[in-house]
């Protein structure tokens, strides 16, 4: 039987239109600033605010997930979202642009923590790492094919109505969301048809009509957000990582492939394809791989061979290879993020997954803030080598955590990858 059911399908769709719209709206957002006049800090600086917006909101949002539920926290800010995108080339000043690039950001980072809520209460421990690298390739999908739709789009309509399309994509996505999954029951905690309350161990998602409970918690055992960190650690450093990596490379990297390397300008346009197509093609391998052989052992090797992907780049001429190490990166770093998902699953309680996976969207939206000024600051005083070098050392860095805590992730206790989480214990002195 396979592990995906029919409201995980329906969840997995939304999603990919979701991406769509986020696709045409990244592929355009920086080129209709520079059109309509804005200086290139100018553009940089109003990334900020969006990413202000990730930070700010991915603890809140956990909360509204508990009092409202999953499905109606999910279609309320994906509707806003799609307000966001549909409105942003209509905005006329700096001021009015940078506070709706805050709230596309609150609004982006309250779909992500509500959707991967959904998705973690769906899944069950065995096959979790599979389900949410299924969950990262419909995702990824819409952000590949996004851009193509823009370039279409922009070659018979002007780029406002780019933006409106994509508000459009997200304005269905939220109907289609809203129509077919399933209600949560905010009041109890659960779906109708589910069981999945109890108070002393981890309940299967995937029973009954409904899912597990989404919104609300029995009992009074509800372990504290230090503690939830502290068992989800290893899992939210590997996500503030991949922010900070991912982040600055779409910047940086093309720039030091063309004044270092000689590559043309024209060349490294199709870099971040080939990040996605790594991540697109090997991700779900090496997610049900995780399943079976444990999710944090997986996580290191995948960033041990990203970060010698990213060093590669000091070291390569050949363009060709130089887009061989793209795709090795995608493939290893970009499938690690889904993985280092599940297993903040596998070792939280289902009543926690809101709180847990708004603490994980936190490191992940604060590695994306504070990733590309540092390694701006990095490669313009020291020079690309020196940015990568950096880059290396982080995920060196992350790969001796993982060594360090690598009893973090119940298969290393023998347990299996898909046993239940441990009981709740926090962190020595706290």
């Amino acid at each position: 039987m396979s592990p995906v059911d029919p409201h995980l399908s329906r969840l997995f769709r939304g999603t990919h239109l979701f991406g769509l719209a986020c696709g045409i709206s990244i592929a355009l957002t920086s080129l209709h600033l520079d059109a309509q006049g804005y200086s290139k800090q100018d553009i940089g600086t109003l990334a900020i605010f969006f990413a202000s917006g990730l930070v700010l909101f991915a603890i809140p949002i956990g909360f509204f997930i508990r009092k409202f539920g999953g499905k109606r926290t999910l279609t309320t800010v994906m509707l806003g979202y799609a307000a966001c995108v549909a409105a942003f080339p209509f905005m006329p000043s700096y001021g009015s642009i940078a506070g709706l690039r805050f709230f596309d950001g609150l609004f982006s980072v309250g779909v992500w923590v509500s959707s991967e809520t959904i998705l973690l209460h769906r899944t069950d421990k065995e096959h979790k790492a599979h389900l949410t690298s299924l969950y990262a390739i419909w995702l990824s999908s819409g952000y590949v094919i996004g851009p193509i739709l823009a370039m279409g789009i922009t070659k018979i309509l002007p780029v406002p109505a780019a933006f409106v399309i994509a508000g459009v994509f997200a304005l269905v996505s939220t109907i289609y969301l809203a129509l077919r999954l399933p209600a949560d029951d905010a009041k109890h905690g659960e779906a109708p048809g589910d069981d999945a309350t109890t108070t002393d161990g981890p309940a299967l998602a995937r029973t009954g009509e409904g899912g597990a409970a989404l919104a609300g918690v029995a009992g009074d055992d509800r372990p504290s957000s230090l503690t939830i960190l502290w068992r989800i650690k290893t899992s939210c450093f590997g996500a503030y990582a991949y922010g900070y990596f991912q982040a600055s490379l779409v910047l940086f990297l093309p720039l030091f492939l063309i004044e270092s390397k000689g590559i043309p300008r024209g060349d490294t346009i199709i870099l971040p394809g080939l990040f996605c197509l790594g991540m697109l093609v090997f991700s779900n391998v090496f997610g049900r791989i995780a399943d079976r052989v444990g999710h944090l052992r997986v996580v290191r090797i995948l960033s041990f061979g990203g970060m010698c992907c990213a060093l590669g780049f000091v070291f390569l001429d050949s363009y060709w290879l130089m887009c061989a190490a793209v795709i090795g990166a995608g493939a290893t770093l970009a499938s690690m993020s889904p993985i280092a998902l599940a297993l903040t699953g596998v070792v939280t309680h289902p009543r926690d997954y809101s709180r847990a996976n708004s603490i994980y969207n936190v490191f992940y939206a604060g590695g994306m803030l504070m990733g590309p000024p540092i390694v701006g600051m990095i490669f313009k005083r020291y020079g690309g080598e020196m940015m990568l070098y950096h880059l290396g050392a982080m995920w060196a860095v992350f790969v001796a955590f993982t060594m360090v805590f690598y009893r973090d992730d119940p298969a290393s206790r023998g347990q299996g990858p898909a046993a239940v989480a441990p009981p709740t214990e926090a962190p020595a002195g706290s």
